[in-house]
């Protein structure tokens, strides 16, 4: 039965143990020791956040590295993804939680003005469609830094540019997108996230994903505020639309950055649903019998648009048969059921020892990628 079937790897990373290329790698290895002469399709997948210009390298786009300001404004070297005129750009590259140094938090100051110097690194290679996957991020200043990168101009009542981060916009007197960079309009720019919450109040950006990036509850109220404030400075400078984007899902996304990327004319897709059609995953799903889609943590959040969901979402629909690989279990079968995902193997069901998981997730996943092809592919 091996010979004619035909497996598709498509998984995201085990966050801080394994990269989506090492979860392929890995659950090949299993499979083979099984199978040996099995058929296998790697297609390591993300979500638009952490690790998407890595999975666009690993489906053959070029990767290019930039020089640009990282969240505090020291230089960085980020990279973008590039094929055939299509961009892959990832704010976390330039704008991460994890470019700050350990234990450092910067809720108030930190920038996105690198992945505006990434967006315009895109334009500068020809770009004509730019993919920008936000998440990650350790900044919740609306995109004010990405627009000042591109050409916006946000000055305090003295005409001096505002301090950066989401603090300094409480000092906004006056925002100018005249100068933006003119190729912006020319480009089909899709903003591609997993989050759909909108700027500001309960739900937005701050009171969300602020105390993630070390905002105490002061903070939250004052970034709150500032970006209460700076939508309406844009209001003054731009129109209704500064109003209506604030309100838009996605616009806070990555703290804020969906806002400035909604100003700039993108389109909001799903992080998943767009990723996957950059990659090339419809051709590679039509070649598959059984797909293998994972990801560290299977639980509630897979199934609002995590990569996982999107995969199965999409093989289903071409009756295809999901079966995914976890770090830890977090749902019923009835729940993966509904997501498309006929089985679920965690690393705990062959290691009980969850640290022992963390520690050599690895080898302990080519053992459960070889219960999978004893289960389904002998």
């Amino acid at each position: 039965m091996g010979e004619s079937r035909r497996v598709l790897i498509a998984a995201d990373k085990f966050k801080g143990s394994l990269t989506a290329v090492q979860v392929a790698e890995r659950v090949t290895a299993g499979l083979r020791r099984v199978v040996p002469d099995l058929v296998v399709e790697a297609l390591p997948v993300a979500d638009g956040g952490d690790g998407t210009v890595a999975a666009a390298v690993a489906a053959g786009f070029e990767r290019r590295e930039v020089r640009v300001a990282g969240p505090l404004g020291e230089t960085v070297t980020a990279a973008f993804a590039l094929r055939e005129g299509t961009a892959v750009v990832e704010m976390a590259e330039a704008s991460g939680l994890h470019r700050l140094p350990a234990g450092v938090f910067a809720p108030l100051t930190a920038s996105t003005y690198g992945s505006g110097e990434l967006l315009r690194a895109a334009l500068d290679a020809g770009a004509r469609t730019i993919v920008f996957g936000v998440g990650g991020s350790a900044t919740t200043d609306g995109g004010a830094g990405m627009l000042a990168a591109l050409g916006a101009r946000f000055l305090g009542e003295d005409g001096e540019p505002v301090p950066p981060g989401g603090g300094g916009l409480a000092g906004l007197a006056r925002a100018d997108l005249s100068g933006l960079d003119p190729r912006l309009s020319s480009v089909s720019l899709v903003l591609a996230s997993d989050v759909d919450n909108p700027l500001t109040g309960p739900k937005g950006a701050p009171a969300v994903y602020g105390p993630q990036k070390g905002a105490s509850p002061d903070d939250v109220r004052a970034l709150d505020a500032a970006l209460g404030h700076y939508v309406a400075v844009l209001e003054a400078s731009v129109g209704a639309r500064a109003v209506e984007y604030a309100a838009a899902p996605g616009a806070g996304a990555a703290g804020g950055i969906g806002y400035g990327a909604l100003l700039l004319g993108a389109r909001f897709r799903p992080g998943i649903e767009i990723m996957l059609d950059v990659l090339g995953f419809a051709p590679a799903l039509s070649r598959a019998s059984l797909v293998i889609t994972g990801e560290g943590s299977l639980d509630e959040q897979t199934l609002h648009g995590k990569a996982p969901a999107g995969v199965a979402a999409a093989a289903r629909a071409a009756g295809k048969e999901v079966v995914a690989v976890c770090g830890r279990l977090a749902l019923e079968d009835r729940a993966l059921r509904s997501a498309g995902i006929s089985r679920a193997y965690p690393l705990t069901s062959v290691e009980p020892d969850v640290s022992r998981c963390i520690a050599d997730a690895g080898p302990i996943l080519e053992r459960v990628a070889a219960r999978i092809a004893e289960d389904l592919l002998t």
